[in-house]
């Protein structure tokens, strides 16, 4: 475009020399050589004029930019300087807080140190007095048993708890696997998490599954009381295979809210050995081996070090089908992180007060300090569980120590029946009284 306006423009010059000059030599009567000079002085004022006009329409335009620099460089300077100056005030405000919060955080440790220095006198002066009062009824038996043998025969006092006691112990048994059974065939059965969080920041970030009975008058069975005499009566792969069904539900759930939440969910050596409940226990995580990634499967280590061809068979299925594996209720350290990574256990689960106190007890060639670090070098997190206190907290992060469960963080809270919804019905039972309170774990999502 600016060259077809200069061609212009020169065709204009040329336009007007050569009139000029055509009209000198028409009109005025001047000689063609004369007319042609006029012409070419005409051509070269006219030449000359542009340069110039156009060389001091550039130099204004230059100069205006130039002017327009000049400004937009003093207002740069001038707000960089107040950039500075807020940064300045902002970080003396930031260490004001920061040496405000530190003072605060000291007088409430004070605080609460002088508060368990007097709850530890007040245990102590409480467990004096009950070991007295033990001593002092400790006796009584002794007169009891006296008493009897002056009064009947030995063979009476003898056999005296081999016909009372035995019964009893036996009875209670039956009765338990018979309240066990009563409560899977009735649906009385509730789901419960406990968050696992991240140190030092306490972000959730699993959740472990525990199985929860209720009676038909409403108490709640834990599996502490019910564990024993449900592998007794070969219950265990009925209570697995419902917890496994629910928690697929549950992580379903978990996943429409964060991708990052996973579940852990027990599971006994019963379950890996039957020849009924395994096959539909496999068959249901083929259909669900999306999740695998979110769902973890926890075992002991007296589990796993006594499992034999079947139930190795059984755990390379299902880590074929993409789940891992956690193993838990550690009672010693004399393991193989190699041998454990090729099993596919990506988790270790170590009570805090063993892994902190009595671990280094135990004959192991790993220090408890070392245990985190050697895990992760084999693609393995150590988890602490039963954290029930702040200063193990502070212990394991001493440790490396990323992720803590506890009742320090939260005690295990029932999930609500809505979340449940959508599992089979004939192996899932719903139950229309479970509890409806969020199992949020101090700081997660609630269901």
């Amino acid at each position: 475009m600016l060259r077809l306006g200069a061609i212009f423009i020169v065709f204009c010059m040329v336009l007007i020399a050569a009139s000029s000059g055509a009209v000198l030599y028409l009109l005025a009567g001047l000689k063609a050589a004369e007319a042609m000079i006029v012409a070419v002085a005409v051509m070269t004022g006219l030449a000359t004029y542009h340069a110039v006009t156009s060389r001091l329409r550039d130099r204004s335009d230059i100069g205006s930019q130039i002017a327009d620099l000049s400004r937009g460089t003093g207002d740069l300077g001038r707000q960089v300087a107040e950039l500075g100056r807020r940064t300045v005030a902002l970080e003396a405000q930031g260490d004001r807080i920061i040496d405000s919060a530190a003072e605060r955080t000291r007088s409430a440790n004070e605080a609460i140190t002088g508060e368990l220095a007097e709850v530890g006198n007040l245990v102590k002066q409480l467990a004096e007095t009950v070991a007295l009062h033990e001593l002092k009824f400790a006796g009584a038996p002794n007169f009891m048993t006296a008493a009897l043998k002056e009064a009947a025969p030995a063979a009476v006092v003898e056999s005296a708890p081999a016909v009372v006691e035995a019964p009893a112990a036996e009875s209670n048994h039956a009765a338990m696997i018979e309240t066990v059974t009563e409560a899977l065939d009735a649906g009385r059965v509730d789901l419960y998490l406990q968050p696992i969080v991240t140190l030092p920041q306490r972000k959730v970030r699993y959740y472990e599954a525990f199985t929860r009975l209720r009676t038909a008058n409403g108490v709640v069975v834990t599996p502490a009381e019910f564990l024993e005499a449900a592998e007794a009566g070969g219950l265990m792969p009925r209570i697995d295979k419902l917890l496994l069904f629910r928690a697929v539900q549950v992580v379903r759930r978990l996943q429409l809210k964060n991708r990052e939440i996973g579940l852990f969910c027990n599971l006994a050596a019963a379950t890996l050995n039957d020849s009924e409940t395994f096959p539909e226990i496999l068959q249901f995580m083929d259909a669900n081996r999306a999740l695998a990634p979110a769902l973890i499967l926890e075992m002991r280590q007296s589990t796993l070090r006594a499992s034999g061809p079947m139930e190795n068979e059984s755990l390379a299925a299902m880590r074929e089908l993409g789940f891992r594996f956690c193993m838990d209720q550690v009672t010693d350290l004399r393991m193989e992180p190699r041998d454990l990574g090729e099993r596919g256990i990506r988790y270790v689960k170590i009570s805090a007060p063993f892994l902190l106190g009595e671990a280094n007890s135990h004959g192991s060639d790993i220090h408890a300090a070392d245990m985190s670090d050697l895990l992760g070098r084999f693609g393995i997190s150590l988890i602490a569980e039963r954290i029930e206190g702040e200063s193990q907290v502070v212990d394991l992060l001493e440790y490396d120590v990323r992720f803590g469960q506890g009742f320090l963080f939260s005690q295990p809270r029932p999930v609500r029946a809505e979340a449940l919804r959508g599992a089979p019905e004939e192996s899932t039972p719903e139950s229309t009284d479970m509890p409806r309170k969020v199992a949020a774990g101090g700081s997660g999502a609630a269901f």
